[in-house]
């Protein structure tokens, strides 16, 4: 299921993505004031090139120090070049607004789809059912006999049937409007066709009797298991749909296998399928919050890491490197019941897999530092069970 480290590694993404669409803006910024004092060619008026060049150049000077110190400098007397300056600040800060909304927006979306994987996945069971029932109707309409065994008794499978008639799994498939588009049920037809009609587990399966309950749970295991989650061609086609697949897909496997797990003899149609997490809704106001706080705080927090840097200039620093400390710095200011020291190891686990061999140590060494003074200056306060760690 999804974790809190997947939530702080996807909100680490989204900043990431945010912060580099922040730099485009400020090209962006810089191109409308070349645009303001580019000679008009067709203007029946001369041009005086010079004097633009020169308005140009002041403008972009004062915008960079605005860019650098958020404050406008209103000794400015040429009208245009400060008409210029103020409409590249305006176009700045409106592209920035739409981008934090945009990516936070990306971000929520991105682990929404995650769930809507597991109910598709969960869904090629239904497809299957379709294919084995055309199937049958085509062997009925037959005047030959068919030389390949009849798949009809999969379709008595009671964990099979526990699942297609859960509740929960058909509200959530027509809320969230999961369907397989018709480009994307060939691959499915192929697996089936290709894959699973060649099975030796599945042959057995349909050319057995009577089956027992645990002999319909271990089948549908492992369709999931050695099938679904093994063919190239459908995780392909995962991948395509979602860039982040081979984070995702652990989660989604994870996901299917406990709800595969839950279908035992004693559940009924009744039984609610999984969340996203064990708390989907608290997970969700953290994962939010998180990036939200960290953006808005992010001059503060930028400052806090510059006075613990000691003879290492700070644009060295890999910007992954700086977005896990500034997250870490929210995270332990905002989160009360986040011990200090449970964040600070989840970061350097992130940056084990996101950044360079040796940011660990630097993470940790800042972190140490920056929590130790926030603790004592009362900066980070910690409240609840357990947190021994921070009196």
């Amino acid at each position: 299921m999804l974790n809190r480290r997947t939530l702080r590694i996807k909100a680490m993404q989204a900043i990431y993505a945010y912060q580099q669409a922040e730099g485009s803006d400020y090209l962006m910024a810089l191109d409308t004031i070349e645009s303001s004092f580019a000679p008009d060619l067709m203007s029946m008026e001369p041009q005086d090139r010079n004097k633009l060049q020169g308005q140009k150049e002041i403008a972009l000077i004062s915008f960079k120090e605005w860019y650098d110190t958020r404050r406008l400098d209103n000794q400015e007397e040429d009208p245009d070049i400060k008409a210029a300056v103020n409409r590249a600040v305006v176009f700045y800060q409106n592209q920035i607004k739409k981008d934090f909304k945009y990516f936070g927006h990306q971000m929520l979306q991105a682990v929404e789809k995650i769930y809507d994987h597991y109910l598709g996945t969960l869904q090629i069971m239904d497809v299957f059912v379709k294919l084995i029932q055309e199937e049958q109707q085509r062997r009925t309409n037959r005047y030959t006999e068919a030389t390949e065994k009849s798949a009809e008794p999969f379709l008595r499978n009671q964990v099979l049937q526990k699942l297609l008639a859960n509740k929960s799994y058909q509200d959530n498939i027509v809320r969230r409007n999961i369907k397989w588009a018709e480009d994307d049920l060939n691959v499915i037809r192929q697996l089936y066709k290709t894959v699973l009609r060649k099975d030796e587990v599945f042959l057995d399966y349909i050319s057995g009797g009577v089956h027992t309950y645990e002999e319909d749970h271990q089948l549908i295991k492992h369709i999931f298991k050695n099938i679904i989650f093994k063919d190239k061609n459908l995780q392909s086609l995962f991948e395509e749909r979602d860039l982040n697949w081979e984070e995702n897909r652990v989660i989604v496997k994870n996901l299917v296998n406990k709800t595969v797990k839950l279908l035992d003899e004693e559940s009924d149609e009744n039984l609610l399928l999984l969340d996203l997490s064990s708390n989907w809704e608290d997970d969700r106001a953290f994962f939010e919050e998180l990036y939200h706080k960290t953006l808005e705080e992010d001059a503060h927090y930028e400052e806090l890491i510059i006075s613990h840097i000691q003879n290492w200039d700070v644009e060295r620093v890999a910007l992954i490197d700086k977005i896990i400390l500034k997250m870490a710095l929210c995270e332990m200011h905002i989160f009360r019941s986040i011990p200090v020291k449970v964040t600070i190891n989840e970061y350097i686990e992130i940056s084990k897999l996101y950044s360079t061999p040796k940011s660990k140590q630097f993470i940790n060494g800042i972190l140490d530092k920056l929590a130790q003074e926030l603790t004592e200056n009362g900066t980070i306060r910690k409240s609840g069970r357990g947190l021994i760690d921070n009196k």
